[in-house]
């Protein structure tokens, strides 16, 4: 492997960059990078990306710990959506019990998900998964107060279709 120094004046013969390969490896020649590592645009994280703990004792899978879905919503007329990442619509299904419909599906019926619902003292709250598509949360106040007045937060952990 070898790394070249490109001057301003760029590589003879190639006059666009994006023909040009700047760093080239292979997974065996691997490549460690010391420092700060300043990245623009988009770029492409494999599958297999992992982040090590600050103790260094430990990995994660960065693309496993990122929430697929998540959504702040009110259901005090109906259901709006306040903001969300993944979720194209909502569906009010009945008193506290509503379907986030993704954007995106998720490869299977095992997502988990957790959330609040604003300052409602909250008794059971049963997040159950429905289809791949759609995720279902039903809530009931211990008070018995309107829980169609009230704002939700759920988060969304899965594997992405």
């Amino acid at each position: 492997m070898a790394l070249t120094k490109i001057g301003k004046e760029g590589i003879t013969g190639i006059s666009n960059a994006s023909n040009a390969t700047f760093l080239t490896a292979t997974a065996a020649e691997g490549v460690t990078l010391a420092g700060t590592l300043a990245v623009t645009g988009v770029h492409t994280v494999g599958t297999n990306a992992v982040a090590t703990s600050e103790g260094g004792a430990a990995t994660t899978n960065i693309l496993q710990g990122l929430a697929k879905a998540w959504a702040k919503y009110a259901t005090n007329d109906g259901t709006s959506i306040t903001d969300s990442f993944n979720v194209g619509s909502l569906t009010d299904n009945a008193v506290g019990r509503t379907y986030i419909n993704f954007s995106n599906n998720m490869a299977n019926t095992n997502a988990t998900a957790s959330g609040n619902v604003g300052d409602r003292k909250v008794n059971n709250s049963a997040f159950m998964d429905t289809t791949a598509r759609a995720f279902n949360i039903t809530f009931h106040t211990i008070d018995d107060g309107d829980v169609d007045k009230a704002t939700v937060s759920v988060i969304i952990h899965g594997d992405l279709a």
